[in-house]
């Protein structure tokens, strides 16, 4: 059974930093594709970043661009999401995803494996 377990999340002030970490177990992942969503209250969840698990070419929304930053690190399979200079309009529930083959296309749907969210909060 594939579990995702994120990590990280919490109440930071505008301009400050978190990472969130996303720890996979139950099977091993060659050539997937790994993201963060999010979604804030009322909103349908949206694309933030995602990651290829063995080339690690990476991809983001345009709303964070230059200010997050997805990586991994395969021997802890495990990839994080660094936050830097967030804005009150970041704040959302972060959830990661994962699906067993590369892609660039990144809707909900696509996504076979989900973890259970973690809430991030920025302050004004």
């Amino acid at each position: 059974q594939v579990q995702l377990v994120e990590s990280g999340g919490g109440l930071v002030q505008a301009g400050g930093s978190l990472r969130l970490s996303c720890t996979i177990s139950g099977r091993s992942f060659s050539s997937a594709t790994m993201a963060w969503f999010r979604q804030a209250l009322g909103k349908e969840r949206e694309f933030v970043a995602a990651i290829n698990w063995s080339a690690g070419s990476t991809n983001y929304a345009d709303s964070v661009k230059g200010r997050f930053t997805i990586s991994r690190d395969n021997a802890k399979n495990t990839h994080y999401l660094q936050m830097n200079s967030l804005k009150p309009e970041d704040t959302a529930v972060y959830y990661c995803a994962a699906k067993s083959y590369y892609s660039t296309t990144y809707y909900v749907d696509g996504f076979r494996y989900w973890g259970q969210g973690t809430q991030v909060t920025v302050s004004s």
